[in-house]
């Protein structure tokens, strides 16, 4: 069974970055997609970032496109998820999430591996 354990999160001023990782064991991710999500108080889970297997296909959600990059390590076992110019809006609990899968997905429920999440706050 694939485990996975996000870090990197935190309190940073707007404008700030922040590098997400999400270390992965008990399987290798090569033959999985990974994603980001987030999740904000009282809204539903939200698509971040998702990058196939091989990290030739990558899709972003609009409000991150141009600020977020996601990118994957197969060989270390480990997805990151670089956050540059964060908004206070950016504030949530960020999730990694893989599934075996050859497409990516929006849709949280098709992922069956998740983190246990990473807290992201971003002052204004």
């Amino acid at each position: 069974q694939l485990e996975l354990v996000e870090s990197g999160g935190g309190l940073v001023q707007a404008g700030g970055n922040l590098r997400l990782s999400c270390a992965a064991s008990g399987r290798t991710i090569g033959t999985y997609t990974m994603a980001w999500f987030r999740q904000a108080p009282g809204k539903e889970r939200e698509i971040v970032a998702a990058i196939s297997r091989s990290g030739g296909s990558i899709r972003y959600a609009d409000s991150v496109k141009g600020r977020f990059t996601i990118s994957r390590d197969n060989a270390k076992n480990t997805g990151f998820l670089q956050m540059n110019s964060l908004k206070p809006e950016d504030t949530a609990v960020y999730y990694c999430a893989a599934r075996e899968y050859l497409r990516t997905s929006r849709n949280p429920h098709d992922y069956d591996s998740w983190g246990q999440g990473t807290q992201v706050t971003v002052s204004s």
